[in-house]
């Protein structure tokens, strides 16, 4: 039994612990030996099978839905006669991780069919190679298949008119079976008045930022069906999206239409979410062709160049600029600073006389006390004196004031002193 093996029922039935493919050999026979010594049935892995390629046609502009049946899987399955096993599916791009940008993938529960599903563009030209694996959760036996698409140009275009339904009454994977697509053309056809409409996509309300709804019977997560046309819009699409019809859904009312029993009884459409959209056809670019990726004998790899390209402008651009705009800030400064100044003698023209005689006073006075408080001969203030002897360190009163042993400030005479007036820094 090959090592390998052994780890792909562990990993598609999600166990948590090491699976046996991590432990050594040796250790894997002596357990297998142990076991058929005292009679333990050995496990059988199951095997793994392929189904033969199949190739899909899509057109762009148009809704691709593939169903992927359970019942081919189920025959191909290691022994498996239960008709009703869980089977999953899962699907990706070949040798990559994901779906492409425009294809999807819905599946409800193990019991139902998957559908993979979505509407190419004009840049989805080409093959896409898909994979697909199929387990039943209950053997964990696997089926892969690899599932070929091959989008091509739709012969009529893109179609020019379009209309956008929310149908508040269904899940995606209802709408995308083939005969609830054809119901649901023939009611859009009655609003319409035109017989030439497609499906060209159908999206879950969930992907648009919808709620997912409450675990209650006859809750349904939306769906909205993009329908298009090579035919104008009906007077009743018009009216339901006018600015009359808006105005009362925003106040909790129904649009002025008259077609709201087309749909009826299988479809609840909301008409406060229709969608018109008139699109201008583009012409269909050609599709990308992939080669061998081997270059031919006495071939040269060529890589595409850049080109060249002129780069005194982008110089100009990064240098001048920058430049420009300095001296431009340098002249408002220096016009700011030097030719905005009044000037004394301007300013004194703005002045009154009287007010220019007061300040000339008050100025000339300012001066003179000046001039007599540096001329005059008078002793230094006491408080501008040390307070004590830097030579002897003894501390001494200005004053020669005394204390009685009362604490009672007294001159040497005797005489009471007023201590208030005493000076702060004493000598």
């Amino acid at each position: 039994m090959e090592e390998p093996a052994l780890l792909r029922p562990w990993l598609l039935a999600g166990r948590e612990g090491p699976p046996p493919a991590l432990a050594p050999a040796p250790c894997v026979a002596a357990a297998l030996a142990l076991g058929v010594a005292l009679g333990v049935a050995r496990a059988t892995v199951p095997e793994h099978r392929v189904l033969p390629e199949l190739r899909v046609p899509a057109e762009t502009g148009t809704i691709f839905v593939h169903e992927l049946e359970r019942e081919p899987f189920l025959e191909a399955f290691s022994g498996s006669e239960d008709d009703d096993a869980p089977v999953t599916f899962r699907a990706h791009l070949r040798d990559h991780p994901d779906l492409p940008r425009w294809l999807r993938f819905a599946q409800r529960d193990p019991g139902q069919p998957g559908y993979l599903y979505g509407c190419p563009l004009a840049a989805e030209l080409g093959t896409h190679s898909i994979q697909v694996l199929a387990y039943n959760r209950r053997t964990f036996a696997t089926v892969s298949q690899r599932l070929l698409i091959i989008v091509s140009p739709a012969p009529g275009g893109e179609a020019p008119f379009q209309a956008e339904f929310l149908v508040g009454n269904r899940n995606v994977e209802e709408l995308l079976p083939e005969a609830a697509r054809e119901m649901f053309l023939q009611g859009s056809a009655g609003v319409w008045g035109r017989g030439d409409l497609h499906v060209i996509n159908v999206t879950s309300a969930l992907h648009r930022g919808g709620r997912v709804p409450l675990p209650i019977e006859g809750r349904r997560e939306g769906v909205y069906v993009q329908v298009g046309s090579h035919s104008p819009f009906s007077p009743c699409l018009a009216a339901a999206v006018s600015p009359q019809s808006r105005s009362r859904c925003q106040r909790g009312q129904r649009p002025l239409a008259s077609c709201y029993d087309t749909f009826a009884p299988h479809f609840s459409i909301r008409w406060c979410n229709l969608t018109l959209l008139q699109v201008r056809p583009s012409p269909t670019p050609p599709g990308r062709r992939w080669g061998s990726g081997v270059l031919e004998e006495g071939g040269a790899f060529e890589p595409p160049g850049a080109g060249l390209r002129a780069l005194l402008p982008a110089f100009l651009l990064t240098l001048l600029v920058p430049l420009a705009a300095a001296a431009l800030l340098c002249a408002l400064l220096a016009h700011l600073m030097c030719c905005r100044r009044e000037g004394v003698e301007k300013r004194d023209m703005q002045t009154s006389d009287l007010q220019l005689a007061h300040h000339s006073s008050i100025l000339g006075d300012s001066r003179e006390l000046r001039l007599m408080a540096r001329s005059r001969d008078v002793p230094r203030p006491l408080s501008t004196l040390p307070m004590f002897n830097v030579r002897t360190g003894q501390r001494s009163d200005p004053l020669g004031t005394l204390r009685d042993p009362l604490g009672t400030l007294r001159d040497p005479l005797g005489n009471l002193r007023d201590g208030a007036r005493a000076p702060l820094l004493p000598q």
